[in-house]
């Protein structure tokens, strides 16, 4: 990447491939990827699901399988890499390059502290008292922000939150003063203001070891706050390569356009759709010979067929490369003037023009609480305290808006969702569905009633029963729930309902991806006609393109059917998007709650300011301008 003239770089990669045997052929997952890594850099690799940037990281650290074959050049510190026996890896790994796992309970061992762990990094590179690592390690603790780092250095992983872990992972990785730090995916499972916090550690490792950082991640805002240099691949290879604010104002390839249109902003209001790129990546199987992107792309030619174009470097910008034989055309992410991703147009609100006091009450809840016992003995159960989960709370839903509740995990969320979906109050609290009280109904009433309220579940996968045909999982609800028309004619409206193609009906979950398989899951909600769906992290394990798509459909769905949403969800840039109303929910009770625009652009409680300055958006210039303000009151404060 870019540096300048006197730099060397501390890890250089030269043309790298790495395949796997599979059952259906040689699985080609990096093809070509090429870059230098400068001292103080940080270079980020995004990309979707498959695209390529783990097991790139994975081949710089020898942490690969031995029936991988890898070719092509990693160099460290004048070393070559590629070819290295495990027994010479072990002198790198973790002591010249060290690794920030996307998962750090599974990163560490939970049968060992925390401090035995980085006791253990410690003696395996330096030549130091077990005594004196003890005192590294409290004092790696200390940097990365633990409190009471003496104490905790006994702890064992369990007994630390996620954003904890995270921080014991990056102490890990920095215990040797690593002059390469790789971050791979560092922030996917940590809420917003979590997630802040481990990146300034991350910067704060970096400024105190001069490591240079590769951040690979999904996530555009991330990059934007983290990178100097950014990578794009795509099918196993690099589509584009800029440095950080020319990639982010200027991108010229196509995907990259793609990616930063299907990226919703918590900073702006949602007045249009998203723009998802259609189709899904292909296979790494047999890949055609020519642009693996064009089946997706919007201004493919038949030039983009005949051969797949090599990462260039622009004739008007040298220092930036891109794989498109079309990137001169591009400009401000439009040729010819026109957008390469259109938005798609969004259909008549049926509720447009209509007074929110004016529509039907879809939802009403009054007084929700829900408290958990605490008890202790292995034999004897004593009774010793009581966990409040959720306090009080009170909120209605109208007809066509979708209302949403943000916090961090362990706020209350998922808990009044549950609580809502079972519809079995306790005295003291109401919850009214269409207007008709939950606590006062026989169990046969509120079977009935359940055709009004349906849920969409995080993960699509483990909801949906890997051995039941898509028709058959649409299908039961309408059995279970007595429904009378024709069910195979209902199914099948469902299918073209959310997009999909109602001739793979008798195909199994496994044979779908990701936004497919949540898609699945939507028209299942959608079978029984309901006012109201409860929507629990719909996206949050999408890629940004496919969580644009699902957007969209919600959004579409809200505005041409009028049916009612309760979303929960921890990104709030999704959040601005689709919702219209939102409370923002702390240890159980709700400290603001109101019009979406109105509680993002003028913030009262101090919780949800701070919510909201946790999340990244995909613009260098706000990101920077957002950390020197941040710099300057700690420096304030500290003065």
């Amino acid at each position: 990447m870019t540096g300048t003239s006197t730099d060397t770089p501390v890890l250089s990669v030269r043309d790298l491939s790495v395949s796997f045997p599979s059952e259906a052929g040689t699985v080609n997952a990096v093809r070509g990827v090429s870059f230098d890594l400068y001292r103080g850099r940080t270079l980020g690799i995004v990309g979707e699901s498959g695209s390529g940037k783990s097991v790139t990281s994975m081949a710089a650290m020898g942490l690969l399988p031995d029936y991988a074959k890898i070719t092509g050049s990693i160099t460290y510190d004048g070393r070559e890499l590629v070819g290295m026996s495990d027994r010479e890896m072990c002198d790198i790994r973790g002591n010249g390059i060290g690794m920030i796992f996307q998962d750090p309970l599974t990163a560490l061992t939970p049968v060992f502290t925390v401090g035995d762990q980085i006791v253990e990094a410690i003696l395996c590179h330096q030549n130091v008292s077990k005594s004196a690592a003890w005192k590294q390690a409290v004092e790696l603790l200390d940097l990365v922000g633990i409190p009471e780092p003496d104490k905790r250095v006994r702890s064992f992983p369990h007994e630390f939150s996620g954003g904890m872990r995270q921080r014991a992972v990056i102490a890990i990785a920095i215990a040797n003063n690593p002059r390469v730090l790789i971050a791979d995916e560092p922030t996917t499972a940590l809420d917003v203001t979590v997630q802040a916090q481990v990146l300034d550690v991350i910067r704060l490792a970096q400024r105190e070891t001069g490591a240079a950082t590769i951040m690979i991640t999904h996530d555009m805002g991330v990059v934007a706050g983290t990178a100097d240099d950014v990578m794009v691949m795509y099918a196993g290879r690099p589509v584009e390569r800029a440095g950080v604010d020319a990639l982010f104002t200027e991108p010229k390839m196509p995907y990259t356009v793609g990616l930063l249109g299907s990226t919703p902003r918590v900073d702006r209001p949602a007045t249009e759709s998203l723009t998802p790129i259609t189709g899904t990546p292909p296979s790494l199987v047999d890949l055609p010979h020519a642009c693996t992107f064009a089946p997706r792309c919007p201004v493919a030619t038949d030039a983009c067929l005949d051969g797949e174009p090599e990462l260039t470097a622009l004739a008007n910008a040298p220092e930036r490369a891109t794989a498109c034989i079309r990137s001169e055309e591009i400009s401000g992410g439009k040729l010819d003037g026109k957008d390469l991703f259109a938005a798609p147009t969004l259909p008549a609100d049926m509720y447009a023009g209509v007074p929110r006091e004016e529509r039907d009450q879809t939802l009403e809840v009054t007084n929700l609480h829900k408290s958990f016992p605490l008890v202790k003995g292995a034999l004897v159960k004593r009774h010793i305290g009581t966990v409040d989960a959720v306090k009080g709370l009170t909120f209605e839903v109208r007809a066509g808006e979708c209302m949403a509740i943000v916090g961090e995990s362990g706020s209350g969320k998922t808990t009044t969702l549950l609580e809502i979906m079972d519809l079995t109050p306790p005295e003291d609290t109401t919850i009214l569905l269409g207007g008709k009280d939950a606590g006062s109904m026989s169990n046969r009433e509120r079977r009935a009633v359940r055709k009004d309220i349906q849920i969409v579940f995080q993960d699509p996968m483990s909801s949906l029963d890997p051995r039941m045909t898509i028709k058959e999982i649409i299908a039961e609800p309408l059995h279970s729930l007595g429904y009378e028309g024709d069910v195979d004619d209902r199914v099948t409206e469902m299918m073209g309902l959310v997009g999909l193609d109602p001739d793979q009906l008798d195909r199994f979950p496994g044979q779908f991806s990701g936004g497919q398989r949540q898609r699945i899951g939507l028209a299942r909600a959608l079978a029984t006609n309901p006012k109201l769906i409860v929507l629990d992290e719909p996206v949050s394990a999408l890629d940004v393109s496919i969580q644009a798509g699902v957007l969209n459909l919600l959004n579409d769905l809200k505005r041409r059917l009028g049916i009612s949403f309760l979303f929960v969800a921890h990104d709030l840039s999704v959040i601005r998007h689709l919702s219209d109303r939102v409370a923002v929910m702390y240890k159980g009770e709700f400290v603001e709650q109101g019009d979406t625009d109105e509680v993002f652009d003028h913030p009262q409680h101090e919780y949800t300011k701070k919510l909201l300055s946790a999340i990244p958006v995909p613009d260098p210039a706000v990101e920077r301008a957002r950390h020197e303000r941040a710099a300057t009151t700690l420096q304030n404060s500290g003065s």
